[in-house]
């Protein structure tokens, strides 16, 4: 059995974390920072689907069914994993791990959200985007933490499958079907996934040999993982290519996807060169605003560049 954190470290985690109030316990189980960039992405679906501006209610619906949603995974999540979260640096703070919460509190909770989010997009959205929704839940919360997360160091890959689908979800809610620019930029998200989350995991291989979980750094080494990230990255920046390629995109997101994929190669590049904790943190943290950016681009692409630049080719 892997080991607790060491005491010391566990009081000090619990003094830069202090009690909080039971709302404030139950709004950290949905993880708002890992959510907000999922409902950002499904968000972006939704804006790219229609040629002009939106219905706005159904905006609102579809953002509001995935976010209950997208939370309720992640509170079972921290159901799953608190004896895992315990022994990580990284997540011992959060109220499952520290016993704030019970397993039948959380899961209550759990069971709510996932339940008024299902509701809305059945019933003011359509039913497609509620099942899609529901197979994602499934697919993180079951699939990937249950089954692979703890058995596989390419948990992450094929786990990415359903951290890929907010952008199709987004897409399903506006146009009741799944379309081929939505699975382009699910596509996008799939490959970025490995080189952002193996980032992480080189500095907080610790963390992770400490909790028993077999993370590419701890089962293949450093060296190996550097290497994957660099070829990842440069696979991703080929794929990022593809909206423009395909017409889906102008010049605007082509412009942005160049600086953006370049300096992200860069920066994986540079951690297989010469690797250092501090350089996998930014390469990490600059994962994430790539990601936001890109899709940003995406969306002020989508509005601004046929008034700039014309029809779509």
């Amino acid at each position: 059995m892997a080991p607790e954190l060491p005491p010391a470290m566990a009081q000090t985690l619990a003094a830069a974390r202090p009690a909080t109030s039971r709302w404030a316990q139950f709004y950290a189980l949905t993880k708002p920072r890992v959510v907000q960039l999922i409902v950002f992405c499904a968000l972006i679906g939704m804006l790219l689907a229609q040629p002009g501006w939106p219905d706005w209610t159904l905006v609102l619906a579809g953002t509001a069914g995935i976010w209950l949603v997208a939370g309720a995974a992640a509170a079972f999540n921290c159901i799953v994993e608190q004896h895992i979260d315990r022994r990580m640096q990284r997540t011992a703070w959060r109220p499952t791990a520290k016993g704030e919460l019970g397993d039948l509190h959380t899961l209550a909770f759990a069971a709510a959200l996932c339940g008024a989010g299902c509701a809305i997009l059945w019933w003011a959205v359509n039913p497609l985007t509620m099942w899609l929704t529901l197979a994602t839940f499934v697919g993180y919360a079951v699939v990937y933490t249950v089954v692979l997360k703890p058995l596989t160091p390419q948990n992450i890959v094929i786990g990415g499958a359903s951290g890929a689908m907010p952008p199709v979800l987004g897409w399903a809610a506006m146009t009741g079907e799944v379309g081929v620019p939505a699975l382009l930029l699910a596509l996008i998200i799939f490959l970025w996934t490995p080189p952002h989350f193996w980032a992480l995991a080189l500095y907080r291989a610790e963390d992770y040999r400490r909790a028993g979980l077999p993370m590419l750094p701890v089962t293949h080494g450093r060296e190996f993982t550097q290497l994957q990230v660099l070829l990842y990255t440069i696979v991703l920046f080929a794929a990022t290519l593809l909206p423009f390629v395909l017409g889906m995109s102008g010049w605007i997101y082509l412009l942005a996807a160049a600086v953006l994929g370049g300096a992200f190669v860069l920066h994986a590049w540079q951690l297989w060169r010469e690797y250092s904790d501090a350089l996998a943190r930014r390469t990490f943290r600059f994962s994430i605003w790539h990601l936001s950016l890109l899709f940003a681009a995406l969306l002020v692409d989508h509005y601004l560049g046929p008034w700039l630049f014309g029809a779509r080719f």
